[in-house]
């Protein structure tokens, strides 16, 4: 099984953790500074930290969730604003990266553990590992996988192409072999580790730039005073860009993130918890994309390689399908939980199970 191990970012280790090895149990966390950048790192591989998860420490306050309505380019979807209260999470650092995806697809079960469905290893579409034919797949615009100068393989780069059932089987397996809550972010929680206590339409301020994020600035759409840039057309491995206040990186741009919830068109409603909103009742079940009437959909959050500014902002709402295959500019940050229980007024399993 993986060990956890501390990830000290300070300059001494500012809390100490009480783990158990049985899924019946939880993990304890007693924390000393909370100012300070706290975290953890989960060791998917018993031999090495190369595909470690790192988690850092989201602390417990309450933030505006949404955007005012004299933000620039306000969307209706993101109102009211509201006040929102959450409790202490921790929130890994950087999007779940293909060889991370990888490992734990390739777990096999061990007793007492139960897979609830095959993960494919290889599912990016932006990657030369595993899939010869990912290497001449181009998308609608003409744009293809280039490796950058500082890469080999493209194994840090965050995996894409699975879909939201895919998701929360990851998040199952961790569960299981470490006996932590893992799950995907509520979407309070998504944008509460976005703004990393900030207000301004962009964790970064009241504008965002090529320097900042992987989003496409080289259209002639420029977000405030924001500059044109480079368009880089693809993914980029996680972490290459700056981390927002709170030590996250990729919140803006790259691949968008799924979230737990289900899409409501407002805020009408919604939780002031932090909990995630599912629909009211049993939500109708996919099993393809067909008519848009039947469709069941999930929040995704954060912008992409491919959107403008706009779909980028911390506010910023959009969602897809859960289940009938992935988008190659959707991907996964997971969320762990030091306290028992589910953000889910149903149980996360269930909600798998509806969308099967």
């Amino acid at each position: 099984r993986p060990w956890l191990r501390h990830q000290r970012r300070t300059r001494a280790l500012l809390f100490a953790a009480a783990m158990t090895a049985t899924p019946s149990r939880t993990a304890t966390f007693l924390l000393r500074q909370p100012r300070q950048t706290q975290g953890f790192r989960e060791l998917l591989r018993a031999d090495g930290e190369a595909e470690a998860l790192t988690l850092l420490w989201i602390p417990p306050g309450r933030f505006w969730m949404g955007s005012p309505e004299t933000e620039p380019e306000f969307r209706d979807s993101e109102s009211p604003q509201h006040l929102v209260q959450l409790q202490g999470y921790f929130i890994s650092q950087t999007l779940i990266t293909q060889a991370q995806w990888r490992e734990v697809a390739k777990w096999e079960e061990k007793p007492g553990e139960t897979w609830q469905r095959d993960l494919e290893a290889h599912p990016s579409l932006f990657s030369n590992i595993g899939q010869s034919r990912t290497l001449a797949r181009t998308l609608g615009d003409g744009n293809a996988l280039r490796l950058l100068p500082s890469e080999k393989t493209s194994e840090r780069r965050p995996v894409e192409n699975v879909d939201w059932n895919d998701a929360m089987e990851f998040c199952n397996r961790l569960r299981q072999r470490t006996g932590r809550h893992y799950t995907l972010p509520t979407e309070a929680q998504w944008e509460y580790a976005c703004r990393a206590g900030t207000a301004k339409p962009f964790s970064f301020g009241d504008t965002l730039s090529a320097k900042l994020a992987n989003y496409d600035a080289a259209h002639a759409y420029a977000y405030g005073a924001g500059s044109i840039g480079v368009h880089l057309q693809q993914t980029s491995p996680v972490g290459s860009y700056p981390a927002n206040a709170w030590g996250l990186y990729d919140m803006h741009g790259n691949v968008r993130e799924w979230c737990l919830d289900d899409w409501h068109p407002n805020y009408e409603g919604a939780p002031i918890d932090g909990t995630a909103w599912p629909y009211e009742g049993k939500p109708p079940k996919i099993s393809s994309r067909g008519n848009p009437d039947t469709w069941a959909r999930t929040v995704v959050r954060g912008g992409s390689w491919r959107d403008r500014p706009i779909a980028c902002r911390s506010a910023a709402r959009a969602y897809e399908l859960p289940g009938g295959g992935g988008y190659e500019d959707v991907g996964i940050r997971l969320v762990c939980l030091p306290y028992p229980g589910s953000l889910l007024k149903r149980s996360d399993q269930a909600q798998g199970e509806l969308y099967a």
